[in-house]
């Protein structure tokens, strides 16, 4: 009694670069772009809000905000994450 439970994080269980990006990936072609979002912030919370707010310059509760659910984040922060977290998109044809 009285253990704390830590929210599941599917990236945990992701094995390496390549399943991340699959991830994120099919995340971003859902119909619903919040589930892109939702991913990205799994990935960001592996990763560490901490380490990410010092490598993109934004500050933790931006962070949390962004991957809230509650807000539309901007394409600055998104980029920002996106190359804080060495993801490259490419446009296909």
């Amino acid at each position: 009694m009285g253990e704390k439970l830590s929210a599941f994080n599917p990236v945990d269980f992701l094995q390496g670069e390549d399943e991340i990006a699959e991830y994120l990936t099919e995340a971003y072609l859902d119909e619903d772009p919040s589930v892109f979002i939702i991913a990205l912030g799994h990935v960001a919370k592996h990763k560490g809000i901490s380490t990410l707010a010092k490598e993109t310059g934004l500050n933790r509760e931006s962070l949390y905000k962004t991957f809230s659910g509650k807000v539309q984040p901007k394409w600055d922060t998104i980029h920002r994450l996106l190359h804080a977290l060495n993801v490259r998109l490419a446009i296909v044809g």
